[in-house]
């Protein structure tokens, strides 16, 4: 055996058992004589490990026996055993071999001792992830029950005061993984965020989650910690994938949580575009030095890269990136008609997409790869959000819509919208004041103030008149902005991209936004 076992191999083997042994106690008297039969008595599988342990413990013994080389040697280490001195690996390596079986016969057994201690709590660790409750019947309190946080050192108050929006906090995010039991997921956060007194919006599929609640500051610490240490999502999820802004529960009416085909409503089924092939992230450091490079080129128009947002219409109108192409869509779900529709124009070019948070652009982006038309697509990662977090005076023009109460937050004080009835510059958004409408509209104090409250004409003279009946008060889609407005546009005709200054709405449009 000392034969076979180069000096090289040797040490390096030996390091290996020292960290993986480090509470090995080579004097140990106390363990189990050992036996002649020992090795008999192993059947196959475990013969190899037997193997390994009289290696190891072979290697341990030797290292006892090191001592300092004399400074005129080129050797940094020789060996001392049974008042002898070894100058070689090859010596002292028959020296043990015949001299002290015995004493290797016992350390091979305390090796395997060893080893048996850290087979079992590698087992019992295994075990423990396998009995994962989210893999079985969770869906009784008890079991939901043990993923919620401890609030008892808490005072009550701590966890339902400070929920305005001065003290309190938003938090967005979503995570893209495969969820093999969504409706568990559904009840356990639902049952998280009651827990925590938050409010908001949760969309839960087997592509993911995806998620929008507000609460008091220590309620969404809770609520982070608790997701970053689940065992579904820690590994996919970090700290910065949670963005944050003022504000807490009172910027949504109610809490909703629920399972969905999609955790973003693109309007296609995951198992035909999957979030695990989507463009190449960029970070915001290094989407704003591309976005910096396309607006210092002359032709913008004659460039091979497109800006895109592949957010909303009345998102982009109040706030967007400079040369930006701003698709005039009111739904997420007819943006792969729009690509559709508008394929010559990614022909050949590089893309550079982004939305709100960046989880539409995780399947945008992977849509529009599909297409095989551009050289390349590329997305912001973690969003408009993280990006105006690092440059809130960049190429980011205008506000940045929400979809809560406060409808926009403010980064800098640039407005790149304008009211729909006078045309003063106004990016404050409010809903049609007619009833059932929900529309949003761009009216400014001064036009509220001579009753121009409504998305539209039509809704405003609908407004003007009580309805006869509740079937004639329900008129949603009816209304003239977005009866005038094309599904899906076409971009072809246009000369080019919008420009910071440049409208979304196309010219006569009413005064929906």
């Amino acid at each position: 055996m000392p034969s076979s076992t180069s000096p090289d191999q040797g040490d390096d083997d030996l390091e290996a058992c020292v960290l993986r042994f480090s509470d090995l106690d080579l004097k140990d008297t106390s363990l189990m004589n050992p036996s002649s039969s020992l090795k008999a008595e192993l059947d196959v599988s475990a013969k190899k490990k037997y193997s390994f342990a009289k290696k190891k413990a072979f290697s341990l013994f030797v290292k006892t026996k090191e001592v300092p080389a004399p400074p005129c040697e080129c050797k940094e280490k020789w060996w001392k055993c049974c008042q002898q001195l070894f100058t070689d690996p090859t010596s002292i390596h028959r020296h043990v071999a015949t001299q002290h079986a015995n004493e290797i016969c016992h350390e091979t057994a305390s090796v395997l001792k060893q080893l048996a201690v850290t087979s079992s709590t590698s087992k019992s660790l295994e075990s423990t992830d396998k009995r994962n409750p989210f893999k079985e019947d969770l869906t009784r309190n008890q079991e939901v029950s043990t993923w919620l946080p401890d609030i008892s050192c808490f005072n009550p108050d701590e966890l339902i005061s400070g929920q305005g929006n001065d003290e309190g906090e938003v938090l967005l995010y979503y995570c893209y993984c495969d969820l093999k039991d969504p409706d568990w997921v559904c009840a356990w956060q639902t049952a998280l965020c009651q827990h925590l007194h938050l409010t908001g919006k949760v969309r839960i599929a087997t592509e993911g989650i995806n998620g929008t609640v507000g609460g008091s500051r220590l309620a969404t610490r809770l609520y982070v910690s608790v997701m970053l240490s689940c065992p579904l999502f820690k590994d996919y999820l970090c700290k910065d994938d949670f963005k944050t802004s003022k504000g807490g529960a009172c910027c949504f009416p109610e809490l909703r949580v629920g399972v969905f085909e999609e955790i973003v409503p693109m309007g296609i089924s995951p198992n035909k575009i999957s979030y695990k092939k989507p463009g190449i992230h960029l970070s915001p450091g290094e989407f704003h030095k591309e976005v910096e490079k396309f607006l210092s080129q002359a032709n913008q128009e004659e460039s091979d890269t497109i800006l895109l947002d592949c957010r909303n219409f009345y998102e982009s109108k109040i706030g967007r990136f400079q040369g930006c192409l701003a698709p005039d869509i009111r739904k997420f779900s007819y943006f792969p008609s729009y690509v559709d529709e508008n394929l010559e124009l990614f022909k050949e070019k590089r893309v550079l997409m982004y939305c709100t948070g960046g989880i539409r652009c995780e399947r945008g982006s992977a849509y529009l790869k599909t297409k095989g038309v551009c050289k390349e697509v590329f997305q912001l990662k973690g969003g408009i959000h993280k990006y105006l977090e690092e440059f809130p005076d960049g190429f980011y023009k205008g506000k940045l819509f929400v979809f809560d109460e406060r409808y926009a937050l403010s980064f800098n004080n640039d407005i790149v919208s304008e009211c729909s009835y006078c045309g003063v510059p106004w990016d404050h958004y409010n809903l049609c004041s007619t009833p059932q409408c929900r529309q949003l509209v761009l009216t400014c104090p001064a036009c509220q103030e001579r009753g121009f409250t409504a998305c539209c004409v039509t809704c405003q003279d609908k407004g003007n008149r009580q309805a006869a009946s509740p079937a004639q008060s329900s008129f949603k889609e009816e209304c003239e902005c977005t009866a005038r407005r094309p599904r899906v546009p076409r971009e072809l005709s246009r000369r080019g991209p919008l420009t910071a200054g440049a409208s979304p709405l196309k010219p006569g449009a009413q005064a929906g936004c």
